[in-house]
């Protein structure tokens, strides 16, 4: 059984689940203040997309990766 890289196709820059989590919560706040600049406020929401894509494939990653582990541990209790 191969294990994969849970960062496997992710760009070298781009963040973990963690980090971007903590960088959506600082940018839903920006937005949430009194007076946002609209000027940034674009390309805050993009990068908050951007950011959702990152932690749905990293969530998807590792429930794959759990997948193959039950799988895993199942075939071996059959044998």
């Amino acid at each position: 059984m191969s294990t994969e890289d849970p960062a496997v196709g992710a760009g070298a820059d781009e963040p973990g689940y963690a980090a971007a989590m903590a960088e959506l919560e600082q940018i839903l706040e920006e937005l949430e203040g009194e007076d946002p600049d609209v000027d940034v406020l674009a390309g805050r929401v993009e990068r908050a997309a951007t950011l959702i894509e990152i932690c749905r494939r990293r969530i998807t990653n590792a429930g794959i990766q759990v997948e193959r582990v039950v799988a895993a541990l199942e075939s071996d209790t059959e044998t």
